[in-house]
């Protein structure tokens, strides 16, 4: 749990809103693509299971995840803005360059 999410006093994954209420955050491009980014990662190795602290790579479900973000790069062209879609193309290479490391490490 981040610092600012202790400060929030709501539980793991939600926010407070302008009213004071904990809710889940807005649903967005931009968090998709961050949730799928952050799915890669922990397939890939890099993130430790949050309760367990262990690190384990499953390079079929990496490979999924980052399949799943090159099929949305695919069938979004054109529909985003700059910053999305500079965010999409950030992350799926830098995913690919991180799966063929992690694949010639193993």
């Amino acid at each position: 749990m981040s610092e600012q999410d202790k400060q929030c006093g709501c539980p793991d994954g939600k926010v407070r809103n302008s009213e004071g209420k904990c809710v889940m955050p807005d649903v967005t491009f931009s968090s998709l693509v961050l949730s799928l980014n952050t799915s890669a990662l922990f397939h890939l190795g890099e993130i430790a299971h949050p309760e367990s602290g262990e690190k384990r790579a499953d390079f079929d479900l990496a490979k999924n995840a980052i399949d799943t973000l090159i099929l949305l790069q695919k069938k979004t062209q054109g529909n985003l803005d700059s910053n999305e879609n500079e965010l999409l193309t950030r992350i799926v290479y830098e995913l690919k360059m991180r799966f063929v490391q992690c694949r010639e490490s193993s």
